[in-house]
Protein backbone atom coordinates (compact mmCIF):
# COMPACT_ATOMS: atom_id res chain seq x y z
CA UNK A 1 0.00 0.00 0.00
CA UNK A 2 1.43 3.17 -0.89
CA UNK A 3 0.54 6.59 0.65
CA UNK A 4 1.87 8.67 -2.63
CA UNK A 5 -0.59 9.58 -5.69
CA UNK A 6 1.52 8.26 -8.67
CA UNK A 7 0.50 8.59 -11.73
CA UNK A 8 -1.42 5.86 -12.19
CA UNK A 9 -3.62 5.08 -9.40
CA UNK A 10 -3.80 1.22 -9.83
CA UNK A 11 -0.56 0.41 -9.85
CA UNK A 12 2.78 1.57 -7.86
CA UNK A 13 6.02 1.74 -10.55
CA UNK A 14 9.35 0.06 -9.30
CA UNK A 15 11.49 1.56 -6.78
CA UNK A 16 14.55 3.39 -8.57
CA UNK A 17 17.53 2.59 -5.96
CA UNK A 18 20.74 3.28 -7.55
CA UNK A 19 21.36 4.88 -10.85
CA UNK A 20 24.54 5.53 -12.85
CA UNK A 21 25.54 6.42 -16.11
CA UNK A 22 22.86 5.38 -18.71
CA UNK A 23 21.22 2.50 -16.14
CA UNK A 24 19.07 2.68 -13.55
CA UNK A 25 18.48 -0.11 -11.53
CA UNK A 26 15.19 -1.27 -9.03
CA UNK A 27 14.55 -2.46 -5.88
CA UNK A 28 14.22 -6.13 -7.19
CA UNK A 29 17.96 -6.05 -8.79
CA UNK A 30 16.43 -4.93 -12.42
CA UNK A 31 18.26 -2.81 -14.81
CA UNK A 32 17.24 -0.66 -17.16
CA UNK A 33 19.30 1.27 -20.05
CA UNK A 34 17.63 5.10 -20.28
CA UNK A 35 17.45 6.00 -23.85
CA UNK A 36 14.89 8.85 -23.00
CA UNK A 37 16.71 10.89 -20.38
CA UNK A 38 13.39 10.42 -18.24
CA UNK A 39 11.76 12.57 -19.83
CA UNK A 40 14.81 14.40 -22.17
CA UNK A 41 16.19 15.11 -18.84
CA UNK A 42 19.30 13.43 -17.98
CA UNK A 43 21.44 14.79 -20.28
CA UNK A 44 24.74 13.77 -18.84
CA UNK A 45 23.48 10.41 -17.21
CA UNK A 46 23.06 9.76 -13.78
CA UNK A 47 25.31 10.27 -11.13
CA UNK A 48 28.44 12.17 -12.47
CA UNK A 49 30.75 12.99 -9.95
CA UNK A 50 31.30 16.51 -10.82
CA UNK A 51 27.79 17.86 -10.57
CA UNK A 52 27.32 15.96 -7.03
CA UNK A 53 30.00 17.65 -6.29
CA UNK A 54 29.12 21.12 -6.89
CA UNK A 55 25.69 20.43 -5.26
CA UNK A 56 27.81 19.11 -2.23
CA UNK A 57 30.01 22.28 -2.04
CA UNK A 58 26.90 24.52 -1.84
CA UNK A 59 25.56 22.75 0.48
CA UNK A 60 27.85 23.06 2.50
CA UNK A 61 27.79 26.75 2.31
CA UNK A 62 24.18 28.03 1.62
CA UNK A 63 21.63 25.86 0.93
CA UNK A 64 18.90 28.34 0.31
CA UNK A 65 18.13 32.08 0.71
CA UNK A 66 15.05 33.22 -0.41
CA UNK A 67 15.12 36.17 -3.51
CA UNK A 68 12.95 38.67 -2.24
CA UNK A 69 15.74 38.92 0.34
CA UNK A 70 19.06 38.00 -1.47
CA UNK A 71 20.68 36.96 -4.32
CA UNK A 72 24.03 34.23 -4.04
CA UNK A 73 26.89 34.09 -5.93
CA UNK A 74 26.43 30.74 -8.04
CA UNK A 75 23.04 32.13 -9.07
CA UNK A 76 24.96 35.05 -10.20
CA UNK A 77 27.07 32.91 -11.80
CA UNK A 78 24.91 30.50 -13.61
CA UNK A 79 22.74 34.03 -15.11
CA UNK A 80 26.60 35.26 -16.31
CA UNK A 81 26.60 31.83 -18.09
CA UNK A 82 23.56 31.50 -19.62
CA UNK A 83 23.56 34.85 -21.05
CA UNK A 84 27.06 34.95 -22.29
CA UNK A 85 26.44 31.34 -24.34
CA UNK A 86 23.09 32.78 -26.07
CA UNK A 87 22.87 34.23 -29.08
CA UNK A 88 21.92 38.20 -29.55
CA UNK A 89 21.09 40.14 -26.92
CA UNK A 90 19.31 37.65 -24.44
CA UNK A 91 20.93 39.50 -21.60
CA UNK A 92 18.75 38.62 -19.02
CA UNK A 93 18.09 35.64 -16.83
CA UNK A 94 15.39 34.27 -14.46
CA UNK A 95 15.49 31.03 -12.87
CA UNK A 96 12.40 28.84 -11.70
CA UNK A 97 11.85 25.88 -10.50
CA UNK A 98 11.04 23.64 -14.04
CA UNK A 99 9.69 23.85 -17.22
CA UNK A 100 6.21 24.53 -16.76
CA UNK A 101 7.17 27.57 -14.49
CA UNK A 102 9.67 28.64 -17.35
CA UNK A 103 6.76 28.86 -19.56
CA UNK A 104 4.25 30.47 -16.73
CA UNK A 105 6.90 32.95 -16.61
CA UNK A 106 7.40 33.61 -19.74
CA UNK A 107 3.76 34.47 -20.43
CA UNK A 108 3.82 36.69 -17.29
CA UNK A 109 7.13 38.29 -18.73
CA UNK A 110 5.08 38.79 -22.31
CA UNK A 111 1.92 40.19 -21.01
CA UNK A 112 3.86 43.05 -18.76
CA UNK A 113 5.65 43.90 -21.39
CA UNK A 114 2.93 45.27 -23.46
CA UNK A 115 0.48 46.69 -19.61
CA UNK A 116 4.00 48.67 -19.00
CA UNK A 117 3.34 50.74 -22.27
CA UNK A 118 -0.15 51.02 -21.40
CA UNK A 119 -1.52 48.68 -24.08
CA UNK A 120 -3.73 46.79 -21.92
CA UNK A 121 -5.42 45.39 -24.59
CA UNK A 122 -3.60 43.01 -25.43
CA UNK A 123 -4.10 39.39 -24.09
CA UNK A 124 -3.63 36.90 -26.87
CA UNK A 125 -0.97 34.42 -27.53
CA UNK A 126 -0.72 32.61 -30.22
CA UNK A 127 0.14 29.15 -30.61
CA UNK A 128 0.21 25.22 -32.85
CA UNK A 129 -1.60 22.51 -32.59
CA UNK A 130 -0.15 18.78 -31.48
CA UNK A 131 2.62 21.55 -29.46
CA UNK A 132 3.14 20.86 -25.47
CA UNK A 133 4.07 23.68 -23.17
CA UNK A 134 3.96 22.54 -19.50
CA UNK A 135 0.42 20.87 -17.15
CA UNK A 136 0.28 24.18 -15.28
CA UNK A 137 -3.15 25.89 -16.20
CA UNK A 138 -1.63 28.64 -18.09
CA UNK A 139 1.01 26.84 -20.24
CA UNK A 140 -1.83 23.57 -20.66
CA UNK A 141 -4.02 26.76 -22.16
CA UNK A 142 -0.98 27.47 -24.17
CA UNK A 143 -0.51 24.24 -25.29
CA UNK A 144 -1.77 21.70 -27.96
CA UNK A 145 -1.88 18.61 -26.50
CA UNK A 146 -6.03 17.79 -26.85
CA UNK A 147 -5.64 14.73 -24.22
CA UNK A 148 -4.00 16.51 -21.54
CA UNK A 149 -6.10 19.78 -21.76
CA UNK A 150 -9.48 17.96 -22.14
CA UNK A 151 -10.54 17.40 -18.36
CA UNK A 152 -9.43 21.03 -17.80
CA UNK A 153 -10.93 23.39 -20.79
CA UNK A 154 -13.45 24.85 -18.90
CA UNK A 155 -10.28 26.72 -16.61
CA UNK A 156 -7.87 27.43 -19.33
CA UNK A 157 -8.09 30.81 -21.43
CA UNK A 158 -8.89 31.31 -24.87
CA UNK A 159 -5.57 30.66 -27.35
CA UNK A 160 -5.54 31.48 -31.02
CA UNK A 161 -4.14 28.26 -32.51
CA UNK A 162 -3.05 27.52 -35.65
CA UNK A 163 -1.27 24.46 -37.93
CA UNK A 164 1.96 22.85 -36.67
CA UNK A 165 5.07 22.93 -38.55
CA UNK A 166 4.49 18.92 -39.43
CA UNK A 167 5.62 18.02 -42.52
CA UNK A 168 5.67 14.10 -42.76
CA UNK A 169 1.45 14.35 -41.27
CA UNK A 170 0.97 17.87 -43.49
CA UNK A 171 2.59 18.22 -46.57
CA UNK A 172 0.35 16.81 -49.40
CA UNK A 173 2.29 14.24 -51.66
CA UNK A 174 4.11 16.47 -54.81
CA UNK A 175 3.62 19.89 -52.60
CA UNK A 176 6.96 21.35 -52.96
CA UNK A 177 8.37 21.95 -49.81
CA UNK A 178 8.84 25.35 -49.83
CA UNK A 179 4.92 25.99 -50.62
CA UNK A 180 4.10 23.89 -47.81
CA UNK A 181 6.30 26.44 -45.40
CA UNK A 182 4.83 29.20 -47.13
CA UNK A 183 0.79 27.97 -46.22
CA UNK A 184 1.68 27.55 -43.25
CA UNK A 185 3.21 31.72 -42.81
CA UNK A 186 -0.07 32.31 -44.99
CA UNK A 187 -2.06 31.02 -41.76
CA UNK A 188 -0.01 32.16 -39.41
CA UNK A 189 -0.50 36.64 -41.41
CA UNK A 190 -3.94 35.43 -41.51
CA UNK A 191 -4.64 33.77 -38.01
CA UNK A 192 -2.66 37.51 -36.71
CA UNK A 193 -5.14 39.46 -38.96
CA UNK A 194 -7.89 37.67 -37.47
CA UNK A 195 -7.35 38.35 -34.11
CA UNK A 196 -5.69 41.97 -34.36
CA UNK A 197 -2.07 42.38 -34.15
CA UNK A 198 -3.02 45.25 -31.43
CA UNK A 199 -4.47 42.47 -29.10
CA UNK A 200 -1.61 40.32 -29.69
CA UNK A 201 1.14 39.10 -26.88
CA UNK A 202 3.15 37.15 -28.78
CA UNK A 203 3.31 33.35 -30.76
CA UNK A 204 5.25 30.71 -28.98
CA UNK A 205 6.27 27.56 -29.88
CA UNK A 206 9.07 24.55 -29.88
CA UNK A 207 11.78 24.85 -31.68
CA UNK A 208 11.74 21.19 -32.12
CA UNK A 209 8.06 19.76 -30.91
CA UNK A 210 8.35 17.44 -28.05
CA UNK A 211 6.76 14.87 -26.32
CA UNK A 212 3.17 16.01 -28.36
CA UNK A 213 4.11 14.88 -31.43
CA UNK A 214 7.92 12.99 -31.01
CA UNK A 215 10.81 15.54 -32.02
CA UNK A 216 8.93 16.86 -34.89
CA UNK A 217 11.98 19.67 -36.60
CA UNK A 218 11.09 23.05 -38.48
CA UNK A 219 10.93 22.96 -42.34
CA UNK A 220 13.84 25.01 -43.51
CA UNK A 221 13.27 28.59 -43.33
CA UNK A 222 10.35 28.65 -41.41
CA UNK A 223 11.11 30.17 -37.61
CA UNK A 224 12.75 32.22 -39.41
CA UNK A 225 9.69 33.87 -41.99
CA UNK A 226 7.85 33.50 -38.21
CA UNK A 227 10.43 35.77 -37.01
CA UNK A 228 9.76 38.26 -39.64
CA UNK A 229 6.13 38.55 -38.86
CA UNK A 230 6.22 38.78 -35.49
CA UNK A 231 8.50 42.22 -35.93
CA UNK A 232 5.93 43.09 -39.19
CA UNK A 233 3.08 43.04 -36.86
CA UNK A 234 4.67 43.83 -33.35
CA UNK A 235 4.64 40.78 -31.51
CA UNK A 236 6.54 38.85 -29.20
CA UNK A 237 8.15 35.68 -30.25
CA UNK A 238 8.47 32.81 -27.10
CA UNK A 239 10.21 30.00 -28.25
CA UNK A 240 9.70 26.80 -25.79
CA UNK A 241 13.52 25.84 -25.52
CA UNK A 242 12.37 22.84 -22.36
CA UNK A 243 13.09 19.90 -23.53
CA UNK A 244 14.77 20.58 -27.04
CA UNK A 245 17.59 23.24 -25.96
CA UNK A 246 20.38 23.24 -23.60
CA UNK A 247 22.58 21.30 -26.03
CA UNK A 248 19.94 18.78 -26.55
CA UNK A 249 19.78 19.20 -30.71
CA UNK A 250 23.66 19.76 -31.18
CA UNK A 251 23.93 23.53 -30.18
CA UNK A 252 23.47 24.89 -26.88
CA UNK A 253 19.70 26.71 -27.88
CA UNK A 254 18.00 24.67 -30.24
CA UNK A 255 17.21 28.16 -32.54
CA UNK A 256 20.40 28.79 -33.15
CA UNK A 257 20.31 26.44 -35.86
CA UNK A 258 17.43 27.98 -37.46
CA UNK A 259 19.19 31.69 -37.33
CA UNK A 260 16.77 33.27 -34.87
CA UNK A 261 16.62 35.34 -31.91
CA UNK A 262 13.48 35.37 -30.03
CA UNK A 263 12.75 37.73 -28.02
CA UNK A 264 11.87 35.58 -24.47
CA UNK A 265 13.05 31.89 -23.94
CA UNK A 266 12.05 29.00 -21.86
CA UNK A 267 14.60 26.37 -20.38
CA UNK A 268 13.92 23.31 -18.00
CA UNK A 269 14.80 19.57 -18.25
CA UNK A 270 18.25 19.63 -19.44
CA UNK A 271 19.48 22.59 -17.77
CA UNK A 272 20.01 21.03 -14.58
CA UNK A 273 20.05 17.81 -16.32
CA UNK A 274 17.77 16.28 -13.49
CA UNK A 275 20.46 16.79 -10.47
CA UNK A 276 17.97 19.77 -8.97
CA UNK A 277 14.77 21.10 -10.28
CA UNK A 278 15.37 24.00 -12.30
CA UNK A 279 14.34 25.93 -15.03
CA UNK A 280 15.13 29.38 -17.11
CA UNK A 281 13.73 32.27 -18.60
CA UNK A 282 15.90 34.39 -20.74
CA UNK A 283 14.45 37.90 -22.34
CA UNK A 284 16.51 40.18 -24.76
CA UNK A 285 17.52 43.34 -23.66
CA UNK A 286 14.36 45.56 -25.02
CA UNK A 287 12.19 43.42 -23.11
CA UNK A 288 13.53 44.42 -19.64
CA UNK A 289 14.70 47.93 -20.33
CA UNK A 290 11.08 48.68 -20.80
CA UNK A 291 10.02 47.00 -17.12
CA UNK A 292 12.89 48.95 -15.67
CA UNK A 293 12.30 52.26 -17.32
CA UNK A 294 8.51 51.86 -16.18
CA UNK A 295 6.97 50.51 -12.50
CA UNK A 296 11.20 48.87 -12.42
CA UNK A 297 9.58 45.50 -11.09
CA UNK A 298 8.75 42.43 -12.60
CA UNK A 299 5.28 41.32 -10.55
CA UNK A 300 5.96 37.47 -10.43
CA UNK A 301 7.81 35.24 -7.90
CA UNK A 302 7.81 31.72 -6.31
CA UNK A 303 9.36 30.05 -3.10
CA UNK A 304 12.36 28.56 -4.72
CA UNK A 305 13.51 30.66 -7.74
CA UNK A 306 17.18 31.07 -8.12
CA UNK A 307 17.63 28.12 -5.57
CA UNK A 308 21.13 28.28 -4.73
CA UNK A 309 21.93 24.44 -5.07
CA UNK A 310 19.95 23.92 -8.25
CA UNK A 311 21.88 26.91 -9.70
CA UNK A 312 25.14 25.49 -8.71
CA UNK A 313 23.79 22.00 -10.11
CA UNK A 314 23.11 23.81 -13.24
CA UNK A 315 26.18 25.78 -13.14
CA UNK A 316 28.31 22.68 -13.54
CA UNK A 317 26.13 21.05 -15.97
CA UNK A 318 26.71 23.81 -17.76
CA UNK A 319 30.50 23.86 -17.27
CA UNK A 320 30.62 20.08 -17.98
CA UNK A 321 29.04 20.14 -21.46
CA UNK A 322 31.75 22.88 -22.74
CA UNK A 323 34.74 21.53 -21.08
CA UNK A 324 34.18 17.88 -22.36
CA UNK A 325 32.78 19.27 -26.34
CA UNK A 326 29.77 17.42 -25.73
CA UNK A 327 27.87 19.73 -28.32
CA UNK A 328 30.04 18.09 -30.99
CA UNK A 329 29.71 14.73 -29.43
CA UNK A 330 25.62 15.42 -29.81
CA UNK A 331 25.89 16.36 -33.19
CA UNK A 332 28.00 13.43 -33.80
CA UNK A 333 26.90 10.79 -31.80
CA UNK A 334 23.26 11.75 -32.67
CA UNK A 335 23.75 11.35 -36.70
CA UNK A 336 25.31 7.75 -36.02
CA UNK A 337 22.39 7.27 -33.56
CA UNK A 338 19.67 8.07 -36.41
CA UNK A 339 21.60 6.36 -39.22
CA UNK A 340 21.43 3.28 -36.43
CA UNK A 341 17.46 3.34 -36.01
CA UNK A 342 17.21 4.02 -40.00
CA UNK A 343 19.18 0.83 -40.58
CA UNK A 344 17.01 -1.29 -37.74
CA UNK A 345 13.83 0.46 -38.82
CA UNK A 346 13.98 2.33 -41.93
CA UNK A 347 12.20 -0.49 -44.14
CA UNK A 348 10.02 -1.55 -40.64
CA UNK A 349 6.46 -1.92 -42.01
CA UNK A 350 5.39 -0.19 -39.09
CA UNK A 351 7.47 2.76 -38.41
CA UNK A 352 6.22 5.54 -40.63
CA UNK A 353 8.94 8.39 -39.54
CA UNK A 354 12.20 8.53 -38.35
CA UNK A 355 12.95 12.19 -37.43
CA UNK A 356 14.64 15.02 -35.34
CA UNK A 357 17.76 16.65 -34.39
CA UNK A 358 20.56 15.88 -32.58
CA UNK A 359 19.95 13.46 -29.34
CA UNK A 360 16.15 14.30 -29.74
CA UNK A 361 14.73 11.40 -31.95
CA UNK A 362 11.15 10.48 -32.53
CA UNK A 363 9.93 7.11 -34.32
CA UNK A 364 6.02 7.69 -35.33
CA UNK A 365 4.26 4.17 -35.75
CA UNK A 366 1.66 3.70 -37.96
CA UNK A 367 -0.60 0.79 -39.11
CA UNK A 368 0.29 1.52 -42.82
CA UNK A 369 3.27 3.07 -44.15
CA UNK A 370 2.08 3.86 -47.97
CA UNK A 371 -1.62 5.62 -46.29
CA UNK A 372 0.50 6.63 -43.13
CA UNK A 373 -2.99 5.56 -41.15
CA UNK A 374 -2.40 5.57 -37.54
CA UNK A 375 -3.00 2.06 -35.16
CA UNK A 376 -6.57 2.50 -33.65
CA UNK A 377 -6.28 4.63 -30.20
CA UNK A 378 -8.16 2.01 -28.28
CA UNK A 379 -5.11 -0.37 -28.70
CA UNK A 380 -2.61 2.12 -26.96
CA UNK A 381 0.25 0.98 -28.76
CA UNK A 382 2.09 3.19 -27.06
CA UNK A 383 1.45 2.18 -23.58
CA UNK A 384 2.34 -1.03 -24.75
CA UNK A 385 5.75 -0.06 -25.98
CA UNK A 386 6.57 1.56 -22.93
CA UNK A 387 5.32 -1.81 -20.67
CA UNK A 388 7.18 -4.01 -23.60
CA UNK A 389 10.40 -1.63 -22.94
CA UNK A 390 10.91 -1.90 -19.35
CA UNK A 391 10.46 -6.02 -19.60
CA UNK A 392 13.08 -5.63 -22.07
CA UNK A 393 15.25 -3.03 -19.26
CA UNK A 394 14.48 -0.21 -21.82
CA UNK A 395 13.07 3.19 -21.03
CA UNK A 396 12.03 4.97 -24.27
CA UNK A 397 9.30 7.89 -24.20
CA UNK A 398 6.07 7.42 -25.98
CA UNK A 399 3.31 8.71 -26.45
CA UNK A 400 -0.46 8.51 -28.09
CA UNK A 401 -2.19 11.18 -29.92
CA UNK A 402 0.46 11.89 -32.14
CA UNK A 403 -1.59 12.63 -35.46
CA UNK A 404 -3.95 14.78 -34.21
CA UNK A 405 -4.78 14.68 -30.51
CA UNK A 406 -6.38 11.33 -30.75
CA UNK A 407 -5.11 8.97 -33.29
CA UNK A 408 -1.05 7.87 -33.82
CA UNK A 409 1.91 6.87 -31.38
CA UNK A 410 5.32 7.86 -31.80
CA UNK A 411 8.50 6.89 -29.71
CA UNK A 412 10.56 9.32 -28.58
CA UNK A 413 14.34 8.75 -27.99
CA UNK A 414 16.64 10.91 -26.39
CA UNK A 415 19.63 9.74 -24.87
CA UNK A 416 22.74 11.51 -22.76
CA UNK A 417 25.52 13.07 -24.22
CA UNK A 418 27.77 10.94 -22.80
CA UNK A 419 26.79 7.47 -24.73
CA UNK A 420 29.04 6.09 -26.71
CA UNK A 421 28.32 4.25 -30.02
CA UNK A 422 28.17 1.01 -27.73
CA UNK A 423 25.35 2.01 -25.80
CA UNK A 424 23.27 3.45 -28.54
CA UNK A 425 23.63 -0.27 -30.43
CA UNK A 426 22.65 -1.61 -27.67
CA UNK A 427 19.69 0.55 -27.18
CA UNK A 428 18.71 -0.09 -30.95
CA UNK A 429 19.02 -3.71 -30.53
CA UNK A 430 16.50 -3.53 -27.32
CA UNK A 431 14.07 -1.49 -29.11
CA UNK A 432 13.80 -4.00 -32.21
CA UNK A 433 12.85 -6.22 -29.15
CA UNK A 434 10.51 -3.97 -27.16
CA UNK A 435 8.48 -3.35 -31.06
CA UNK A 436 8.28 -6.48 -32.08
CA UNK A 437 6.90 -7.39 -28.74
CA UNK A 438 4.80 -4.43 -28.25
CA UNK A 439 3.04 -5.04 -31.52
CA UNK A 440 2.42 -9.04 -30.49
CA UNK A 441 0.65 -7.86 -27.51
CA UNK A 442 -2.21 -5.51 -29.21
CA UNK A 443 -2.56 -8.31 -31.97
CA UNK A 444 -5.03 -10.71 -32.02
CA UNK A 445 -4.18 -14.42 -31.15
Amino acid sequence: MTRLIHRHLHKTPPAAVCAFGMTIRDAEGHSYLDASGGAAVSSLGHSHPDVLAAMQSQLRTTAYAHTGFFTTDVAEELGERLAADAPGDLNHVYLVSGGSEAMETAMKLARQYFVENGEFQRRVFIARRQSFHGNTLGALALGGNEWRRKPFEPLLMDVARVSPCYEYRHRPAGQDLHDYTAGLLSELEAKINEVGAENIIGFCAETVVGATAGAVPPTPGYFKAVRALCDRYGILMIQDEVMCGMGRTGTLYAFEQDDIVPDIVALGKGLGAGYQPIGAVLARDHIMDRLRAGSGVFQHGHTYIGHAVAAAAALAVQKIIKRDALLSAVTVRGATFKRMLRTAFGAHPNVGDIRGRGMLIGLELVQDRETKRPFDPDLALHAAVKEQGMRCGLMVYPMGGTADGRRGDHILLAPPFIATETDLGEVVMRLEDTLERALASIRPA
